[in-house]
């Protein structure tokens, strides 16, 4: 399965172009950082366009390149559209400078002769990455000719779940809009059908009720539903020994035993079309013990890796599946789980992030700094990071409930 990911992904791109990656890699992890840590200021040396910095002046340039070689490594993995002119450019004046510093050090014929010889190989490489622009820039499918006609978005009545359903009406996929709140999913339906001309279908749906998933699979039985958006969660901050035991396990339902059953029910017949697309909205709260929202933390873990074994276990099949794990976002969510903080990532950010991702990754952080927290909680120990998440959810808690 291994092996077989790592075909997939290095046939995305022509030989050279992966060399050039496992190049920007090896740079970026291991020659960079031994360069800048480990090597004495005295015997360091960089070259920025032909001419060589010593001692401190290479040393303070070194981050600069290790960026240039990360973004390198990074871009080229995921084929962003951003790398191309810059790709070209950057090897472009690469090929100058090894021009400039055969010339400038090393000097008379064979100066010549080398100058002209290793910028000729990078010469190249610059031509054959301008030339290959479209593997940047392929244009994205609609998630209509994707995935199919139908998506179900569970608590679409408000925040990233009405987000998700106007991005997909937008692909000229057709809606089933479930949640509690009737009036808002009617709302919701109208703008999609007048602005998108798709078609909706309103399954109001109480998912805190152990008997809802299987009231809602009822109500799509005869659609194919190619889109599965388990969107529908809830929060619930406060010390644990201070929250209602009935809250709690409606959480469980909802953020763990909802996404299960609508997914298990849903999967096989995607399957056997050959495609389909399942988004599970974990967190990057799954990525760390969380004080004050222990059990929704918990929960997060569940959708998180939930998601990341389904993604493993459906590759190949035709259907793609993410975790999108947010961070703070604009919507009800502080409200309801009873927070006091400030707004947090717009939800179409989040929506616009994951669906650019499915079917590239089985998951994704939206916001760098949530990236770099949910890191931080790989290295740094546990023990001391939980005491400090804490701290920062007392602030956001109110007094009563701490």
């Amino acid at each position: 399965m291994i092996a077989r990911w790592i075909r997939d992904s290095f046939d995305r791109r022509p030989w050279w172009m992966n060399a050039m990656m496992v190049f920007c890699a090896y740079m970026a992890v291991i020659y960079m950082p031994f360069d800048f840590l480990l090597k004495p200021v005295a015997d360091d040396e960089e070259v920025w366009f032909g001419i060589i910095f010593h001692g401190w002046a290479a040393k303070l340039t070194e981050p600069l390149h290790w960026m240039i070689y990360a973004l390198g490594a990074y871009g080229f993995w995921h084929m962003r559209p951003w790398m191309w002119p810059w790709a070209a450019v950057y090897v472009g004046q690469v090929a100058l400078a090894m021009l400039v510093w055969n010339l400038v050090y090393v000097g008379g014929f064979w100066g010549w002769l080398a100058g002209f010889a290793s910028a000729g190989v990078f010469a190249v490489l610059t031509r054959a990455l301008w030339q290959r622009s479209e593997l940047f820039t392929r244009p994205r499918l609609s998630m209509r000719e994707r995935y199919g006609q139908w998506a179900l978005i569970t608590g679409a009545s408000a925040g990233l779940g009405a987000v998700y359903a106007r991005a997909l009406a937008k692909d000229g996929v057709h809606c089933v809009l479930t949640a509690r709140r009737e009036d808002r999913l009617r709302v919701l339906a109208q703008e999609l059908e007048r602005t998108h001309g798709v078609q909706t279908r309103v399954v109001v749906a109480d998912l805190t009720d152990p008997n809802g998933p299987e009231t809602l699979l009822a109500a799509v039985r005869d659609l194919e539903i190619d889109i599965l958006v388990n969107n529908a969660g809830f929060g619930y901050a406060g010390r644990f020994d201070k929250q209602e035991t009935a809250r709690l396990k409606e959480m469980v339902t909802v953020n763990c035993m909802v996404p299960i059953v609508l997914t298990s029910a849903l999967v096989p017949d995607m399957r056997t079309r050959g495609r389909g697309a399942v988004i599970m909205l974990g967190s990057v709260a799954g990525s760390q013990p969380l004080p004050l929202h222990a059990l929704y933390s918990a929960t997060k873990v569940f959708d998180n890796y939930m998601g990341e074994a389904l993604w493993a276990e459906l590759r190949g099949s035709g259907v793609d599946v993410l975790t999108v794990q947010p961070g703070p976002t604009a919507t009800e969510f502080a409200v309801v789980a009873g927070e006091e903080r400030e707004p947090g990532e717009p939800p179409e950010d989040v929506v616009e992030l994951s669906l650019a991702r499915l079917g590239r990754q089985p998951s994704v952080i939206s916001g760098w700094f949530n990236w770099v927290r949910a890191q931080g909680f790989r290295i740094a120990p546990r023990s001391v990071l939980t005491l400090a998440a804490h701290e920062v959810i007392a602030k956001q808690t109110p007094v009563e409930m701490r």
